[in-house]
């Protein structure tokens, strides 16, 4: 009697020996959720739809047979450890963008990406991400999270901004933003000023007053 793998299809004498096997297959198989594989695995079943035109959705086990997956896996990968925002924009904004896949994992593309998405994106989003990255800061540090920009780490604070956790969209409509703003000098001003040019932020906020007022009023109820 032999035993055979259900992944790759390999004959093994004794079961025990099937056991232990551990082939690429298998192993894909055995990973599929995980939070970076479901990612790559939605990035390739969005890849087929936009470029190949396939209007039939592509399955966990046509992904790990796929000559892309390592590709895509490593795409997934990259966005849990970045923490990437909104990944099913970023990876719309690839494929429309026609970027190699072989770049998908560059910071200076996800970079890229961040400064056109930021400006754009829905303001309750960017208040939503900004203050719940004001939670996270409240829960390691035991402080408030409406002092997350009065007392967080002003470094920090500046790679949570050009990382596009803290928004312009905050910013500009609370004390405490303010207030970190008239406080950083000029080397971080220039890190962080790709994500809050105060030139294209003046005449954003000023053609959507309802949605400045909205995000105002919140953020001022929450003692930001």
């Amino acid at each position: 009697m032999k035993f055979e793998c259900q992944y790759c299809k390999k004959s093994f004498a004794k079961e025990t020996t099937l056991v232990v096997h551990v082939c690429e297959q298998k192993k894909r198989f055995q990973s599929q959720n995980e939070t970076g594989i479901q990612l790559a695995l939605r990035a390739y079943q969005k890849f087929y739809e936009m470029s190949q035109g396939s209007g039939n959705p592509k399955s966990f086990e046509d992904f790990a047979r796929s000559p892309y997956y390592r590709a895509f896996a490593k795409f997934g990968q990259y966005c849990v450890s970045i923490r990437a925002v909104n990944i099913p924009r970023f990876t719309e904004w690839l494929l429309k963008n026609n970027k190699k896949i072989d770049y998908w994992c560059k910071d200076s593309v996800y970079e890229e990406f961040l400064e056109q998405y930021l400006r754009v994106e829905s303001p309750m989003d960017a208040l939503y991400r900004s203050v719940e990255c004001g939670i996270r800061w409240a829960h390691e540090t035991g402080n408030p999270a409406h002092d997350y920009l009065r007392y967080g780490n002003d470094n920090a604070l500046c790679y949570a901004i050009s990382s596009g956790r803290i928004s312009a969209w905050v910013l500009y409509n609370c004390d405490s933003g303010q207030s970190l703003l008239g406080r950083l000098g000029n080397e971080q001003i220039s890190m962080i000023w790709p994500f809050i040019d105060s030139d294209f932020w003046k005449n954003k906020l000023r053609d959507y007053p309802d949605d400045v007022k909205i995000v105002k009023d919140l953020l001022q109820q929450a003692g930001w």
